[in-house]
């Protein structure tokens, strides 16, 4: 694990963000759950080029958007299979404490309707617009 992926890690492990993010002179930290802070950067135009990030769960639709944030590496708490596969194929390393099958929705009463609504997609950009779409959706309810 690379000095800044355990600065990040640590900070996550503090329990008072949700994701953090570390370039060796930045620090970008959240605190809203889900795949709303990855859309958020997306949406500001930030470069992660460079950048390190540990969050609390990466499903599939998380792992699109880290691959088009281009992020260096990623650590996380929980982490699905189908993620780690898409992280893998993009070549960015990862480290987690607990691996799953898919991730769980908030409830618990089923699985995550993010994950869910990428799962059989191979595409970063058609990831996003499927994404955004759930996301709109999720939103009118």
């Amino acid at each position: 694990m690379s000095d800044n992926l355990e600065k990040c890690r640590e900070l996550l492990k503090s329990g008072e963000f949700t994701l953090v993010l570390f370039d060796g002179k930045t620090f970008l930290t959240d605190t809203k759950r889900g795949v709303k802070p990855l859309l958020d950067l997306l949406d500001g135009n930030t470069d992660l080029s460079g950048f390190s990030a540990a969050d609390k769960v990466v499903g599939k639709a998380a792992a699109f958007l880290y691959v088009l944030l281009n992020v260096r590496e990623i650590y996380a708490d929980v982490i699905s299979t189908h993620a780690l596969s898409v992280l893998e194929q993009h070549q960015i390393p990862v480290e987690y404490n607990t691996l799953t099958d898919k991730i769980k929705n908030r409830a618990r009463t089923g699985f995550c309707p993010m994950e869910t609504a990428v799962l059989d997609e191979e595409n970063p950009e058609r990831a996003l617009a499927k994404i955004r779409q759930k996301a709109k959706e999720l939103a009118q309810k």
